[in-house]
């Protein structure tokens, strides 16, 4: 009898939990690699003999490349194979790791970040359709919660991972360390990983990629350049401008092609929609968090830079453990209530965060920051699973990239955002433009700090009601 699908071949069910480890390997590595840099740009900087606004695109670039192309990976991991896109994408990221740390000048480094950048997303784009289909039903939400554990665990412990590494070795290094692990992650997924099954062979909307690449190009150059020289110039408005005018274009153009690169019928379904939604603000919430924690720790209380790191490293490490839980149960129970409970942990963490001062005990502050990881972990596999389960199997390349486009936004989203609310707050406390930590105002900083957070605040709620209408609908009907 032939055999349909992955989770009907019994040898491929035999290797599942192996094939989990490749893919979360490199789900960690591209993930962490979006925030292990920040630490090193000074040391980058300085090495490079180069001002810190042109070291900084050593991260913009990663992250707009990404943006760019997940939707395109997508389709192909849909039209093509999502295994075949993994494998080539897992081997450009390895030997872009390997290009970054040579030290050849900053446009090298650029070009070779862009290249890592590629491999990355080809294999954010596919690693959660990958498990959907290799995983049965029943194992599903613990497999994508996972997912969701590494993807936290990169996030998160790139300052400490960053500092770890440049307290011994030079800046090279925190790209170097992504070799071996590539090669051996290379090398397990060549031993197991299986041939592709699901593959559409539809023609890719090539214009469509173009166009929505354009978009994500201007809209995150324009976010990171007006940040640095202001919103109002020219050059920025002008990069708004086409933005706005693309995403129009792009928009009727998708609805108007036969195979789009963004099936955006796939919002029609309301569990998909939310579900991406949610995922995209909680992302926005997290790196407010990001933003905001490291100056409270470090600058208005003193911390040294390894401690506090240790304390940060509170919120992936609870995550870890409670989100392959929080998937097993949403396996047996169903995921919408438990993505509605980790939204309302998270939001009262960050109530936590907006009445934290500078008398406020460690371990109180520790607490909310374990609080935010276990809510996060109960919300993030049970909405992953949502996602990957709301779409056919012809989509999830689609739905996977989607996913990870929402995850990577609300990131570049989180941390503009959060930035622009902390200083504004800051000078309008100081009553004079503040672009910086004032060292002689720790007051001031407080002030910010919990305008910052009840703007974070807001957002979780918001993420909460949607989430808790669509249980209310869901648990109305099933009783009608």
């Amino acid at each position: 009898m032939a055999v349909k699908s992955f989770a009907d071949n019994p040898q491929i069910q035999k290797h599942r939990w192996w094939i989990l480890v490749a893919v979360c390997l490199f789900t960690f590595m591209s993930t962490l690699d979006a925030s292990i840099v920040n630490i090193a740009l000074p040391v980058i900087s300085k090495d490079l003999a180069i001002p810190m606004n042109q070291a900084e695109w050593v991260v913009s670039i990663y992250l707009i490349v990404i943006c760019a192309l997940l939707l395109l990976f997508g389709k192909l991991g849909d039209t093509r194979g999502k295994i075949r896109i993994f494998k080539i994408g897992s081997v450009l990221f390895t030997g872009g790791s390997l290009l970054c740390g040579f030290r050849l000048g900053l446009g090298f480094l650029l070009v070779t970040r862009a290249i890592q950048a590629v491999g990355a997303a080809m294999t954010m784009a596919t690693n959660s359709g990958i498990i959907t289909e290799v995983f049965p039903f029943n194992e599903r939400g613990r497999a994508l919660g996972m997912i969701g554990s590494f993807v936290a665990l990169g996030s998160i412990a790139g300052p400490g991972v960053g500092g770890l590494i440049l307290a011994h070795l030079s800046w090279g290094y925190i790209f170097w360390i992504n070799v071996p692990i590539g090669v051996v992650a290379f090398l397990i997924g060549q031993r197991i990983l299986p041939r592709d099954m699901t593959i559409s062979r539809q023609p890719i909307d090539r214009p469509g990629a173009a166009l929505f690449a354009l978009m994500m190009v201007t809209i995150f150059v324009g976010v990171f350049v007006g940040q640095e020289i202001g919103f109002m110039r020219p050059v920025i408005l002008g990069l708004f401008v086409v933005a706005a005018v693309t995403t129009v274009v792009f928009v009727r153009l998708e609805l108007r092609v036969a195979h789009p690169i963004l099936a955006l019928h796939l919002f029609e379904n309301k569990r998909f929609a939310v579900s991406i939604l949610c995922a995209f603000l909680i992302f926005v919430a997290n790196f407010f968090f990001n933003v905001v924690a490291p100056f409270y720790l470090e600058n208005a209380r003193n911390m040294p830079a390894n401690y506090a790191g240790y304390a940060l490293m509170t919120f992936p490490i609870v995550q870890v453990v409670v989100a392959p839980i929080a998937g097993s149960i949403s396996d047996k129970i169903g995921p919408e209530i438990l993505t509605f409970v980790g939204l309302i942990l998270i939001s009262i963490s960050q109530v936590g965060y907006m009445l934290a001062n500078l008398a406020t005990p460690l371990w109180v502050f520790m607490f909310f920051v374990g609080l935010v990881g276990f809510g996060n972990g109960v919300f993030m596999a049970p909405n992953n699973s949502i996602v990957m389960s709301a779409v056919p199997l012809k989509d999830l390349g689609v739905a996977g990239g989607v996913n990870a486009l929402a995850r990577e936004m609300g990131m570049i989203v989180g941390i503009s955002v959060a930035t622009t609310v902390l200083f504004a707050a800051m000078g309008h406390y100081a009553g004079h433009k503040v672009t910086a930590y004032l060292p002689a105002h720790p007051e001031v900083f407080i002030a910010g700090m919990h305008v910052a957070f009840m703007v974070s605040l807001a957002i979780c709620l918001v993420a909460s009601v949607i989430t808790g209408w669509r249980v209310f609908h869901r648990t109305t009907s099933i009783k009608g």
